[in-house]
């Protein structure tokens, strides 16, 4: 696993061992970065269910400003902290140990984040909480992209989110969410 492309490219990430990982692989990480491009330079972006950190350290090497890496494991924060230094953001990761929802229902409300990625362990029924619990977290224009199995079918509306499109890879789909505003204006 590597950062694909921006000021760290090439840079060789660590990931966890064993049955319950699943890096996303770099097809579908080139597939993302490629679709939110322009969204990147100087945004704040949430790594929720951050894992390795490997889509939070690719945002940060595209442009991002900041990103806050979040895993409730021991063993994953270990790893995420290594990736962070050993592609040189300290000072732009903030990296913290907590669930995903603690995190959430805890953060102020003007803690507002212009991408999210949301990545959760597949057939968890996760997906569907965490963009409720994101509703006053996410920038007016921001966007939630979520990954997970293909035949998890996410609805078209939930709470103040729309589903602008959803892209599949195989066994593995990602979901692109906005607020329903936005759906109208693009």
């Amino acid at each position: 696993m590597r950062i694909i492309s921006g000021t760290a490219r090439g840079r060789r990430l660590k990931t966890l061992e064993g049955m319950d990982v699943r890096p996303t692989t770099e097809k579908v990480k080139e597939a993302i970065f490629s679709s939110i491009q322009f969204d990147l330079p100087q945004a704040t972006v949430l790594d929720l269910f951050a894992g390795s950190g490997q889509l939070g350290l690719e945002a940060l090497s595209r442009g991002a400003k900041r990103a806050y890496l979040i895993d409730h494991s021991p063993k994953a924060l270990s790893v995420i902290r290594e990736n962070v230094a050993a592609a040189g953001f300290s000072e732009q990761a903030e990296v913290i140990q907590t669930e995903a929802a603690a995190f959430l229902k805890s953060s102020a409300p003007t803690m507002q984040w212009d991408l999210v990625f949301l990545d959760p362990p597949y057939r968890h029924d996760t997906i569907q909480e965490m963009l409720k619990l994101l509703e006053h977290h996410v920038a007016p224009d921001g966007k939630i992209i979520c990954e997970h199995e293909r035949e998890l079918e996410l609805p078209e509306e939930l709470g103040v989110w729309r589903k602008k499109k959803t892209y599949s890879y195989g066994s593995i789909a990602v979901t692109v969410y906005i607020y329903k505003e936005e759906v109208t204006q693009n």
